[in-house]
């Protein structure tokens, strides 16, 4: 298939066309909106119950199991991983010369002890940077984060008297009902809120989104305190409203189907959750979303133009955004950039974008 402006997404991504809701499944899990939502709970007064409940996000490793159970598939799954361009690695190496190097790290927006630690060598970056760069700054100042998203009721509520379950069959009404049940979360406080928040409540491990309303940092986030508790400068490539708009931006139908497709994994999620996460820590990249679309049902309608608006806005047009606006940042040198793992690969990813402003990427590791 063909995105706007000519390009081939199965070449541009390297893997086979995933389904909507596949899609957004690994996403959301390296996207930070879960922050937003939670901080949009809190503008509402909603505080998410059973906090003293186990926050352990313990799962099984699907790809081990595909490997040993359907090594066919497990083959497949790794010939697309390889086809990916710079799908090896989360940590990398910017160099130009007469500029003090600078660093990348691809991150996952998640609570995981096992993600915070970095891997090695990135914390001596971290360290002797001047300038630590993150997706958004407005992590920092969840209050002024929290002014900004309300004062875009649109973007994340629906303001025409129309509630979700208005589009829900009985059925996904009780699995939306019981996913946020698991999160403490009644589903009679949220019915105003639009599919791709409430979808950022359930594509997330119940233990994981526990975690993060009790306040543990996320990997970025945690780059960004650290940053400013040592000093160094603090600088965001988006804003949160930036961040939302472009969900925002997608069909409805789209994340319709995405928040149900997500809704009939259940408890799978945590197992999908655990894997993603192995995969990161392997820093195989380029191995996540083929894994996704191999562990999850194949029992929808692929809407091809529906996925092609969201590769394009979510994922490219924001990886240009990330490059041009780390531009002027970069070229001071010495600088720890720290951006969703997914940003990095294909030939729009910003490892490439990067590589054309004439600096050189190395793979650290």
């Amino acid at each position: 298939m063909t995105m706007a402006g000519g390009l081939n997404t199965e070449r541009l991504l390297g893997w086979r066309l995933p389904s909507p809701g596949n899609t957004m499944l690994g996403l959301c899990a390296l996207f930070n909106i879960t922050l937003l939502a939670i901080l949009l709970l809190t503008l509402l007064g909603i505080k998410p119950a059973h906090a003293q409940e186990d926050l352990s996000c313990v799962g099984q490793d699907l790809v081990e199991i595909m490997q040993r159970d359907e090594p066919q598939k497990y083959q497949n799954l790794q010939a697309e991983a390889d086809k990916v361009l710079n799908g090896k690695g989360t940590f990398w190496r910017i160099e130009k010369d007469g500029l003090a190097p600078s660093y990348l790290l691809g991150t996952m927006h998640v609570t995981d002890p096992r993600v915070l630690k970095m891997p090695k060598g990135a914390q001596e970056a971290f360290a002797s940077a001047k300038t630590v760069v993150v997706e958004s700054d407005e992590i920092l100042d969840e209050q002024k984060a929290a002014v900004a998203i309300f004062a875009r009721p649109d973007l994340s509520m629906f303001i025409d008297g129309k509630s979700i379950t208005d589009m829900l069959s009985t059925q996904d009404k009780q699995r939306l009902e019981d996913g946020l049940k698991q999160r403490g979360i009644p589903l009679v406080s949220v019915l105003k809120m639009k599919p791709w928040i409430l979808a950022s409540f359930v594509a997330l491990p119940a233990c994981e989104f526990k975690r993060k309303a009790q306040g543990a940092s996320f990997l970025d986030k945690k780059i960004a305190e650290d940053g400013v508790a040592s000093g160094k400068s603090i600088k965001g490539l988006e804003t949160l409203v930036e961040q939302i708009q472009a969900m925002a931006d997608l069909p409805m139908d789209f994340h319709m189907k995405a928040l149900v497709e997500t809704l009939s994994l259940g408890d799978r999620m945590q197992d999908i959750m655990w894997t993603m996460t192995d995969l990161y820590l392997q820093e195989n990249v380029g191995a996540i979303m083929p894994m996704v679309t191999a562990v999850t049902p194949e029992n929808s309608d692929t809407d091809e133009d529906g996925y092609a608006s969201f590769e394009k806005r979510i994922i490219t047009d924001r990886n240009h955004v990330m490059a041009g606006r780390a531009a002027p940042l970069l070229a001071q040198g010495s600088v720890f950039m720290a951006v969703g793992a997914l940003h990095l690969p294909d030939e729009e990813g910003v490892i490439e974008l990067l590589r054309k402003q004439g600096y050189t990427l190395t793979r650290v590791n």
